[in-house]
């Protein structure tokens, strides 16, 4: 995965200080930003629309396959201290 450049960083910048001062708005609906994942999205997008150097975006297939793994980590994590809670009694 490449690193984003210095413009890109600033782009992500400054929709966080938007963000903060409660004046960034999303682009098709207008309404007020009110997440920090859709402010550095909002960002990082603007950066790809300069061309700019940007990280991937990730796609449907990652993104779900990274969710399986986490959601299978997570119920063998629950499973595991299920066992050992139930082992010490």
């Amino acid at each position: 995965m490449t690193a984003p450049d210095e413009p890109t960083h600033a782009k992500v910048k400054r929709a966080m200080k938007k963000r903060k001062a409660g004046t960034l708005k999303s682009g098709r609906s207008g309404r007020k930003v009110k997440s920090r994942k859709q402010a550095i999205a909002i960002g990082l997008s603007e950066a790809r629309a300069k061309g700019k150097k940007v990280p991937k975006k990730a796609s449907k297939k990652r993104k779900m396959a990274k969710k399986r793994l986490w959601s299978a980590a997570s119920q063998a994590r629950s499973s595991w201290s299920l066992r050992l809670s139930t082992a010490s009694h």
